[in-house]
């Protein structure tokens, strides 16, 4: 069997990746009454009077929502919320073997904004956190805004924010590797949706200042009558230069090429038209846009992928289970853009000079201290910036 013949198989003999445990043993007629009635009053009436008291008291201190509305699902698209759901616990699964944290999928059936935005508000007292996935661009932007400014939680939609912080730790090792530095380098963005736009804002916050963006109608440029809201937005902080053109135009020169797009899309001869040393992370999954070892022959000095079969891969498990850990840890009311620039920070961390390579820029997947790396940092962050609540 391949991979995908054998998960499939797995999932018919799991019948779900998650399940519930009781905390509490229920053997006889006092424990009954420790944990329900007449008890558990007590417990409510706390609440009450102390609404913040439910992180004491419950398990919301420790449990994240992970919500989608099933349109953009991987790379299958729109698949509809009930076909979300083996992604949803998968998250979970991750979520709790790489940082014990409690999560449990919730997939809505709604794709207007309003509604997907209310319907998570309204059951956001039940959670410490929401984690948003696999949300169509360019709604996944709206409902986060508008969560954002609702709830009194942290809201993080990994598919923009989770990719943006690990392409930046990979970036920020990959330029120790060619020895240039960040806010010299020449940065190409192919890819404007959720993941590229998030990676372009992540990436001017830790100090990129030559920063192009492009999409299927070609390099964006502030007035172009294509741009779409996102698009106008972050056309305002990038491509200063206002040049004009294609894939291909915005590579010539260029020290770092970001691909999260399609497959096939980057020729040798784009790479090689690149400056000396290039950064190329061509991220598209399962096919990325220029397979490594064409773009090692093309010249390319780093390469990163989002595939577990080649070095370097630039996968979201580094970062999200150690964002919650932390911010649920020190009660943050958000995650904010210092915290996620001290996750890119800690994750570069963990790759020591005398472990840096070409083909060792940033910790596997299954590296187990990653977690507690990622949170250290992300408390520090939240309360040197006032969003710490313990």
């Amino acid at each position: 069997m391949d991979i995908r013949e054998e998960s499939l198989k797995k999932h018919y003999e799991w019948n779900g990746k998650i399940e519930v445990i009781s905390r509490c043993e229920i053997n006889d007629r006092h424990d009954l009454s420790l944990a329900y009635t007449p008890g558990v009053a007590e417990a409510c009436l706390e609440i009450n009077k102390d609404v913040n008291k439910s992180y004491d008291l419950t398990r919301r201190n420790n449990l994240v929502a992970v919500i989608t509305d099933g349109t953009a699902i991987l790379g299958l698209g729109d698949i509809g919320p009930e076909a979300g759901m083996p992604v949803m616990e998968g998250k979970c699964a991750l979520f709790k073997t790489f940082a014990d944290v409690d999560a449990f999928p919730i997939c809505i059936k709604s794709k207007d904004v309003d509604e997907l935005a209310r319907t998570i508000y309204l059951i956001s007292g039940s959670f410490g956190g929401i984690n948003l996935e696999d949300i169509g661009a360019p709604r996944c932007f709206e409902v986060e805004k508008k969560l954002k400014e609702m709830c009194d939680i942290p809201v993080f939609h990994d598919d923009q924010h989770g990719t943006a912080i690990v392409v930046a730790a990979a970036l920020l090792n990959a330029l120790r590797v060619v020895k240039k530095n960040i806010d010299d380098v020449k940065v190409v963005i192919n890819g404007a949706g959720s993941a590229g736009i998030a990676i372009g804002k992540h990436l001017l916050n830790m100090g990129v200042k030559h920063l192009t963006m492009v999409d299927r109608f070609g390099i964006i440029c502030k007035g172009m009558p294509e741009l779409n809201a996102a698009h106008a937005e972050i056309a305002e902080i990038t491509n200063l230069e206002h040049q004009m053109g294609n894939l291909a135009d915005a590579m010539k020169g260029a020290d770092v090429f970001i691909g999260v797009s399609a497959p096939n899309i980057v020729s040798e001869e784009m790479v090689q038209s690149m400056a000396k040393d290039a950064i190329v992370f061509p991220m598209a999954n399962p096919t990325p846009e220029i397979m490594p070892d064409k773009a090692k022959a093309a010249g390319a000095r780093v390469v990163g992928t989002g595939r577990s079969d080649f070095p370097n891969q630039i996968n979201n498990v580094l970062a999200f289970p150690g964002i919650f850990r932390g911010a649920l840890d020190c009660r943050a009311s958000c995650i904010n853009e210092e915290m996620k620039v001290a996750t890119s920070y800690a994750l570069a961390s963990l790759i020591s000079d005398e472990e840096l390579s070409e083909e060792n820029i940033i910790a596997p997947a299954l590296d187990k201290r990653v977690a507690q790396v990622v949170a250290e940092a992300v408390i520090k962050a939240a309360k040197e910036t006032g969003v710490a609540r313990i």
